[in-house]
């Protein structure tokens, strides 16, 4: 058999992808920056574990998880939660009630953070972006259809 067939014992670190870091500014609210914070603790403590146990497909999973949340938190922009509440901003809950009758509440916030089925939605969302600025009674696009904004919180 050919020696271009065997598969040599291999001691490189596996090639895992790193996560892809959105282009957009990673603006945070204060829950979003104490989560980033404990994401990037867990995933030191989980490169430290994989390194300690010599396990190469660990080792690069958890430097991948390692180099993604160190990244996040180097970019990471505070925004301070708005005293303003007549305009939808970064940080405010809002109350939409969209054409078949159905009301929706969603939280801004960072993209990190963000988790739709509990009620929070990411900036740079097209629902938020279409949110953003707006006042109780403007109509906004919601998908395929149109939402009245009816609460900013």
């Amino acid at each position: 058999m050919s020696r271009a067939f065997v598969r040599d014992q291999d001691d490189s670190i596996e090639d895992v992808s790193d996560r892809p870091v959105s282009e957009h500014p990673n603006d945070v609210t204060e829950t979003g920056m104490a989560e980033i914070e404990a994401a990037l603790a867990g995933a030191r403590a989980a490169h430290a574990t994989a390194l300690a146990s010599s396990d190469r497909r660990a080792i690069a999973a958890a430097a991948r998880d390692l180099r993604y949340w160190s990244a996040r938190r180097a970019t990471a922009r505070l925004v301070p939660a708005p005293t303003d509440r007549s305009r939808v901003r970064f940080g405010t809950t809002v109350s939409i009630i969209r054409n078949d009758g159905r009301e929706q509440t969603f939280r801004i916030v960072g993209e990190d953070e963000a988790d739709p089925a509990k009620g929070s939605i990411s900036h740079v969302s097209p629902l938020a972006r279409a949110m953003l600025g707006k006042g109780i009674g403007e109509v906004v696009r919601a998908g395929n259809d149109d939402a009245e904004i009816i609460s900013i919180k």
